[in-house]
């Protein structure tokens, strides 16, 4: 199923001018999660971790919705709290630092959603691309993921990857380094490809 992003932008936006958070994280889970937590399996290549992180990273958004600015989609926010959760999970902090996605506020549209999320977006294909992202560092794999798979601009891989602090121009001075970061990491791909 695509999802009409403009729409589902525009309907957050009204739930959150309306601060009904309850609503917007259920209907941001619904609307963002698949990709999200497809994009989660592939950054940890772990279901496990990506499961552990996609629980925090559902809770993490309804806790966070209240001070969402706008400065950012709503889809790259997730991106970003997604990032952090992956953090959290690959750092291996503590289990008890998270919240079990049993107790979880948006634990059972998480739950609704992993296990909707069509196969193809939780697995890795065994394509021989997947085999060299899986050579580069693993912040390169998060570069070369968000732009390329999940098609975002660069200020808001900027944003996703500086956090919710960033300001537009910080965003802005980053997006540069990236588009530079890309261009070697491309490279880097192709001398993979030139040496298999």
């Amino acid at each position: 199923m695509t999802v009409d992003r403009g729409a589902l932008e525009a309907e957050l936006a009204a739930l959150l001018a309306a601060r009904a958070f309850d609503e917007a994280t259920d209907r941001a889970v619904r609307g963002w999660g698949p990709e999200i937590y497809g994009w989660l399996v592939g950054v940890l290549h772990d279901e496990v971790e990506a499961t552990d992180a996609f629980s925090t990273f559902a809770d993490q958004l309804w806790r966070s919705l209240g001070r969402y600015d706008g400065r950012c989609s709503t889809r790259t926010w997730c991106y970003m709290l997604a990032r952090h959760a992956a953090a959290r999970v690959r750092g291996g902090r503590d289990p008890g630092e998270r919240v079990p996605l049993s107790q979880a506020p948006a634990s059972a549209i998480a739950a609704e959603v992993r296990a909707t999320t069509a196969l193809h977006l939780r697995t890795s294909s065994k394509n021989e691309l997947s085999t060299l992202r899986a050579q580069l560092d693993p912040d390169d794999q998060i570069l070369l993921v968000l732009r390329v798979d999940r098609e975002l601009g660069w200020r808001e891989i900027a944003h996703v990857l500086l956090g919710e602090e960033a300001d537009a121009a910080a965003c802005d001075r980053h997006a540069a380094a990236l588009r530079k970061r890309f261009e070697r990491v491309k490279a880097q791909l192709r001398k993979y490809l030139t040496q298999g």
